[in-house]
């Protein structure tokens, strides 16, 4: 549920407890914010009882740090300083809360989701070079699509993918067909690559 007034996403918190209250047991039930103020998120918890929180914004290591014991979820840009500085305070153990990072498209200025292709290149090579060891596990994102997120998955052997606009019919509309084609082609290619190991 995306709390960031600017996306046109956003959803009030009345209308974030109806699909809480629509949601089975054991589905974790993640808040999405941009730099938000401390008491908005634990306002946004109390009432929602949100299990994981989505930051999108400039947030830094010390401000995750002061949402313990919230687990966090960052975007960072696809960016060597970024991810080295991170990775930094994680070695240093300043950072225990931080359970996922999102790779985002680097520099659309718009947070949380544009929609835009992310740098496959950029990320294989920061990949290979093993920037991302030392980090939590690695959620790709930025213009993936029922088409293209076999290949995606294959390439890179992400964590977890991260969809919005890809599975859309509409403004705001979730598209049923697509995101069964969606989780569709990941089981396949999560599926390949198990058959790959086994050889």
């Amino acid at each position: 549920m995306v709390f960031h007034r600017e996306s046109h996403r956003f959803v009030e918190i009345d209308e974030a407890k109806r699909i809480v209250a629509a949601v089975p047991a054991f589905v974790s039930r993640v808040g999405v914010f941009v730099d938000p103020e401390k008491d908005e998120i634990y306002q946004a918890l109390a009432l929602l009882l949100l299990s994981t929180v989505q930051l999108h914004g400039d947030e830094t290591p010390d401000m995750i740090r002061r949402f313990r014991p919230l687990r966090i979820i960052k975007a960072l840009r696809t960016d060597r300083s970024e991810l080295e500085l991170w990775k930094r305070s994680i070695a240093n153990g300043e950072v225990d809360n931080l359970v996922g990072i999102i790779l985002e498209t680097a520099d659309t200025g718009v947070p949380g989701g544009s929609g835009v292709a992310n740098d496959w290149e950029a990320i294989a090579a920061l990949q290979s070079e093993g920037t991302f060891e030392g980090l939590p596990p690695l959620i790709l994102a930025g213009g993936l699509t029922p088409e293209n997120v076999g290949d995606i998955v294959r390439r890179f052997k992400p964590f977890a993918v991260d969809v919005s606009s890809g599975v859309e019919s509409g403004r705001r509309q979730k598209d049923r067909e697509k995101i069964e084609a969606f989780i569709k082609a990941v089981h396949k290619a999560d599926h390949d690559i198990a058959k790959h190991h086994h050889h």
